[in-house]
């Protein structure tokens, strides 16, 4: 068996067992990607072994929540674990997001470990032309 050393790895499970794990009062950060495709505003968050009744999304006003909790799998009286690197606990992301999205209309998607939100751009922010008016017409106040 190939073994290999990385300090920084050992240094981050020594840091989390010092710390212990995620609770739903101190909860650790998750990786995401946000980009626009579109008219759509689209954030994908990495939650690997996340079952998706673990997840739970809110929005208020403009801030988007995400919390999802990796519960420790059941395991059977005789098994011994030799190596355990999966975070297990509570995630937690925060955005602000813009007054041009359309908050009311968020599609939720979960699928590889990966959910994926979609978020429309709000009508008021789409880019439109404005007619412009010939007046034939004019008034003339006079005072």
């Amino acid at each position: 068996m190939l073994m290999r050393t990385d300090p920084f790895r050992e240094l981050d499970r020594v840091t989390q067992q010092l710390l212990g794990p995620a609770t739903w009062s101190r909860p650790s950060p998750m990786p995401m990607d946000a980009y626009r495709e579109g008219d759509e505003y689209v954030v994908a968050f990495d939650l690997p072994g996340v079952s998706p009744e673990g997840i739970d999304i809110d929005v208020e006003r403009n801030m988007l929540t995400v919390k999802a909790e990796r519960r420790p799998v059941a395991k059977a009286d005789d098994v011994q674990m030799e190596l355990s690197e999966r975070p297990l606990g509570v995630f937690s992301r925060q955005i602000v997001l813009a007054d041009t999205l359309d908050t009311e209309h968020i599609q939720a998607d979960y699928d590889a470990g990966v959910l994926t939100l979609r978020i429309p751009i709000a009508e008021r922010a789409k880019p439109r032309k404005i007619a412009i008016g010939v007046g034939s017409g004019r008034k003339e106040i006079s005072g």
